[in-house]
């Protein structure tokens, strides 16, 4: 998920939400539009962050996490709302986007599922879930509660998924597992965040031999401070999105970083990604998309000042509740070639 700060941010913005669930009507279902082409047929950003798909997937409600298979006929995306988490689908049908809905192995309420990421041969979904690891019932006192976070699985089944199934040791533990990245040789990045603890780190697991080996705890320039989370890797592993929180250079909060990998395996200190995609609010979940050319991000940015009214009424806050930059969590999309140009010369 995120860690102690991030999750913090979460509950408030959800509390925030929450404060206009009494009384509203629920948007229409009748007049989803007829989407064709990629990307839910949006017209692609360039050098400046845009909104992706306002009305549609930035709605209003606290939403996170992108995953796209590689035809890119397939979107998953999180969504937070009202102590929920779940992770939401549209596919290309046709040539026609379908309504979005909540995937199906992620509807059971008591279970929190977020995180979703596709392998790059689109064989395997990994995602965060709180099932029970067992299979069995989530006791009345924890439906709802972020414990047992572990890293799920599913394979590619015809058209579908298969049935959940945890990822299991060495990469799951007692502690906190999340945020699931893998490269093309299928290794995993994720982050551990031991129970009770604030502090979160990047690890990395081996594919070997059909199964991963025991997860490295990735050193300083990748884990500059104790809290970093979410980190995005690119499918050759020459570089690593990562969200950092406590440095000097930061931004805001959180802010996305991005360290290079060279072909030794060593790693450039981390670069602030900039005030493209960083800002004073909250930032903490990176996603590439897979033909490189995109870079989707999540963001708790706030609407400018220019849209503010001269007076406040209960009809301007009823309308910033029912859309996107409320303070909520919103996803972005850049065009991503600015980020190849921040490697520095000696990491190339």
């Amino acid at each position: 998920m995120v860690n102690l700060n991030g999750r913090l941010a979460a509950v408030a913005a959800l509390a925030l939400a929450g404060l206009g669930l009494a009384g509203c009507d629920p948007p229409s279902t009748d007049d989803f539009p007829v989407l064709g082409g990629e990307y839910l047929g949006q017209t692609p950003p360039g050098d400046s962050a845009e909104l992706f798909a306002p009305g549609i997937v930035a709605t209003g409600m606290y939403t996170r996490d992108v995953a796209i298979t590689p035809d890119r006929s397939e979107i998953y995306f999180g969504v937070m709302v009202g102590g929920h988490s779940v992770i939401v689908h549209t596919k290309r049908v046709g040539g026609r986007w379908t309504r979005p809905e909540v995937a199906p192995f992620s509807r059971d309420p008591e279970h929190l599922n977020l995180e979703p990421h596709i392998s790059p041969d689109g064989r395997r979904f990994f995602f965060l879930s709180t099932r029970p690891r067992d299979g069995g019932p989530v006791p009345p006192d924890q439906i709802g509660a972020w414990v047992n976070q572990d890293i799920w699985v599913m394979d590619r089944a015809g058209d579908g998924w298969s049935e959940p199934y945890n990822l299991g040791p060495p990469v799951n533990t007692d502690d906190e597992e999340f945020f699931p990245s893998v490269t093309r040789d299928g290794t995993l990045y994720f982050t551990r965040n031991a129970m009770g603890s604030p502090e979160s780190y990047i690890y990395r697991s081996r594919w070997i031999d059909g199964r991963y080996t025991e997860p490295e705890r990735l050193g300083p320039n990748v884990n500059s401070t104790t809290s970093q989370y979410n980190a995005f890797v690119a499918p050759d592993e020459s570089y690593l999105i990562v969200c950092t929180a406590g440095r000097e250079d930061g931004l805001g909060g959180s802010d996305y970083y991005v360290v290079f990998r060279s072909p030794r395996d060593r790693w450039s200190a981390p670069i602030n990604m900039g005030e493209a995609v960083n800002s004073r609010w909250a930032e903490f979940s990176p996603y590439v998309s897979p033909d490189g050319r995109y870079f989707f991000f999540m963001s708790t940015r706030r609407g400018g000042a220019a849209a503010l009214p001269d007076s406040l009424t209960y009809d301007y806050l009823r309308g910033v509740y029912a859309g996107p930059q409320n303070g909520n969590a919103d996803i972005y999309w850049i065009d991503a070639g600015f980020i190849e140009a921040l490697r520095p010369p000696g990491a190339r």
